[in-house]
């Protein structure tokens, strides 16, 4: 992280210079959701609550599934990794947020925001890849049963996830880049309730052409391969699905997949809702919505969606809780 922020710090630096441009905003204020002091505090209980339920809930949802043998598939590992990428999302947005509900101006140096947008972006394309990835295990679990343990062997999901933080992390690295290269020499209020990068270059003073051209491509190819490994994976499930004569199994088969099916609409349509709109029908105000149910609602509901509507979880938790109380008597 402090390597991170010193790359950040000396490239501003150098553009600044470069620009010669001496009335550059380096700080900046969120305007957050509301003004009204009241609405503040009733504001923060809530959030302090979603943030309490979702850090037990994914925390909870990894513990589990690194202590139960039975969860020891490919299926609960890439879950595990999903529980941990939405807590760390929601650990990069939520906490400052509290923060922001209990002062009434609270600013930010330009680099420390660059740090988090670059953490907000890494977070959500892996997301996108997992739920993909994902996906695709469930094709193969589905469709190829009998193979299922050859064609995911434990060295390969490895690979994928691997690949998954270094290919986000890379995205989040040249988006923020990207901002450094923007001049904001006007108003240094953040029309949003944490820091993303798309209201932020709607205060740049500067053109900012490149680095929307570059949201939009990279957002939509990140959004497009993701999605379409996801409808074409549950296009053979679908298939598949049909081949199976009892409605028992085309229940059970459909059963492995609701939740994750859950998941990737709710994904899928806050991303492309929030950044591949056209320019001319953009307001933030309407982001603002979106990234609450997104980064507050949603988070909270994921450990939940898997949980309570896998039977596999439930029974692995119900045999930990039996557990104790069998250690506690």
């Amino acid at each position: 992280m402090g390597a991170l922020k010193g790359f950040l710090e000396e490239n501003f630096y150098i553009y600044s210079m470069a620009k010669g441009n001496h009335s550059t905003v380096y700080d900046f204020v969120l305007l957050g959701l509301t003004d009204n002091a009241e609405l503040q505090v009733t504001l923060f209980g809530i959030f302090l609550v979603v943030y309490l339920a979702s850090f037990m809930g994914n925390l909870g949802l990894i513990v589990l599934i690194q202590i139960s043998p039975r969860l020891h598939t490919p299926m609960y590992f890439f879950l595990s990794h999903l529980a941990f990428v939405d807590f760390s999302f929601t650990s990069s947005v939520i906490p400052n947020t509290l923060v922001n509900f209990l002062y009434e101006i609270e600013s930010i140096t330009f680099y420390a925001h660059a740090i988090q947008v670059c953490c907000f972006i890494t977070f959500v394309v892996c997301e996108s890849y997992l739920l993909s990835i994902m996906a695709y295990d469930r094709y193969v679990a589905i469709c190829n049963p009998l193979l299922y343990v050859i064609l995911m062997p434990r060295k390969l999901c490895i690979k994928m996830i691997a690949n998954t933080y270094v290919y986000g992390f890379t995205v989040g690295l040249v988006q923020t880049v990207a901002i450094l290269h923007l001049s904001f020499c006007d108003s240094n209020m953040i029309n949003h309730f944490y820091y993303d990068d798309v209201p932020l270059v709607a205060l740049a003073c500067s053109d900012t052409h490149v680095k929307e051209l570059m949201l939009l491509i990279i957002a939509g190819f990140s959004t497009l391969c993701s999605l379409v490994i996801v409808l074409i994976s549950y296009g053979f499930i679908f298939f598949a699905i049909l081949w199976i004569h009892s409605a028992e199994g085309r229940q059970k088969a459909f059963s492995t997949c609701a939740s994750h099916l859950t998941s990737i609409t709710i994904f899928y349509g806050t991303i492309i809702f929030t950044y591949l709109q056209p320019k001319s029908s953009h307001s933030l105000n309407m982001d603002k919505v979106a990234s609450l149910v997104n980064a507050v609602v949603i988070t909270m509901l994921k450990p939940l969606i898997y949980s309570l509507r896998n039977q596999e979880v439930k029974n692995a938790l119900k045999r930990i809780i039996e557990k104790l109380f069998l250690a506690i008597k």
